[in-house]
């Protein structure tokens, strides 16, 4: 079984059974299989895998949409669970919770309560803790 996807083809919803084999597709449809090939197309690239947890993640948390902050719910020096609300930011008059990637140390906050922000800036840092369970034995 290959990726099953919902396809719509004029106007009627079909799921269809997907299959690659060599530049050629094969689309399995209320049983019956077709045979897809598309010449002078770039052969498809693997998917890309959702990052696992396994990566270093980064301690860094910013918006990646402008807008207000609203309260700022944590201090430098504080420390946090991974998931924690750092801040509330109004963006699109929606109050959008600003989460810990990581666990650790409230290491900065480079911003204010009532401070308007453009995206993709940092807001906080947070220093990663290491996780001592796995020292103890």
């Amino acid at each position: 079984m290959g990726d099953v996807r919902k396809v719509i083809v004029d106007g009627v919803e079909f799921e269809v059974d997907i299959e690659v084999e060599d530049g050629t597709y094969k689309a399995t449809v209320e049983g019956q299989t077709f045979e897809i090939s598309i010449p002078d197309a770039a052969p498809s690239s693997p998917k890309r895998k959702r990052d696992s947890g396994r990566g270093k993640k980064s301690g860094v948390i910013s918006a990646n949409i402008p807008g207000k902050i609203v309260t700022i719910d944590v201090a430098v020096g504080d420390i946090v669970e991974e998931g924690h609300v750092i801040l509330i930011l109004e963006a699109m008059k929606m109050q959008n919770e600003i989460t810990a990637p990581i666990a650790g140390l409230v290491e900065s906050i480079n911003c204010v309560e009532g401070q308007s922000i453009e995206a993709n800036i940092p807001l906080a840092v947070i220093k990663g803790s290491e996780d001592s369970s796995q020292d103890e034995g």
